[in-house]
């Protein structure tokens, strides 16, 4: 039977194999899917050995998805442009093994934003709160979108335009960047309201205030964070009280999973069935 891996360190609380388990049931795959703590020195070494024991693959969480794209031997664009991976593809070869690196995370948040919570990215204002690794993960798949305006906002100006900076230097988003204005600005320089709003930032893992003033909310505005649980109540509060759709990023998690095992077993998973299962069972 094949063998996955979620690998982090903390990874106790990861619903990636129940939800791995769950498409697995339902696509008929056979497969196992188990969490392993990784020592904080020891990914590179964890991986070499998973190699060696015929794991056909893992999915990747903090604080190792950069060592990920680093070990990585071949990457898909958006890993490339997000320079951190969540999910590998381990392939056996005559000269060792090699590892296909995919960020399935973007495509994650935007599969969930528009086919779950059917709202089209298409030719609307969006505004991306944070400019590190979360952010970096779902930028490209958000210009795949086509939103009329998508801006980049951080406590660090600097940090922010370079994440733009990369983006539109890649040659994969020339035609893209000829339909969406990419904008990167501090919070300070933020000004105007927007369709959706999407909090990639540290702020609710952290605990914080949500970083920016209830002003950029458009009444019936969708305001999505992408953690969910108890993590995500203060942002969603907020949405709520500034007359937003609040949604967490509950979807986001089970699209992304749904993504990465169709790399892996080449079968889509009913992820829509698995999010509703999810939800019904976390409330």
């Amino acid at each position: 039977m094949d063998k996955y891996f979620v690998l982090g360190n903390p990874v106790a609380h990861s619903k990636s194999p129940l939800i791995h388990a769950r498409f697995a049931e339902l696509t008929g795959q056979a497969l196992r899917y188990e969490r392993l703590l990784v020592p904080l020195d020891g990914f590179a070494a964890t991986l070499a050995q998973l190699a060696q024991d015929g794991v056909r693959g893992c999915n990747v969480t903090v604080p190792f998805k950069l060592e990920a794209f680093q070990a990585s031997t071949s990457r898909t664009d958006r890993a490339q442009l997000a320079q951190a991976v969540n999910t590998l593809l381990i392939q056996p070869g005559p000269g060792g093994h090699s590892l296909h690196a995919d960020n399935t995370d973007g495509v994650g948040l935007v599969n969930d934003i528009q086919n779950n919570a059917g709202v089209s990215l298409a030719g609307r204002d969006v505004l991306l709160i944070g400019a590190g690794g979360a952010a970096a993960g779902v930028l490209a798949p958000l210009l795949a979108a086509l939103p009329r305006r998508l801006v980049l906002v951080n406590r660090t100006k600097a940090r922010a335009e370079a994440l733009a900076a990369r983006h539109q230097a890649h040659p994969s988003l020339q035609d893209l960047l000829q339909k969406t204005e990419l904008i990167a600005l501090d919070l300070q320089g933020l000004e105007g309201n927007f369709d959706i709003i999407i909090n990639a930032s540290a702020s609710s893992l952290a605990g914080a205030g949500v970083p920016v003033d209830s002003r950029v909310l458009k009444p019936g505005a969708l305001a999505y964070d992408m953690m969910y649980g108890p993590a995500a109540a203060g942002f969603m509060a907020w949405a709520s009280e500034g007359g937003a759709t609040p949604r967490d990023g509950l979807g986001m998690l089970v699209e992304q999973a749904a993504e990465s095992f169709a790399l892996w077993r080449q079968v889509r998973p009913p992820s829509q069935q698995v999010l509703q299962e999810m939800r019904a069972q976390l409330a």
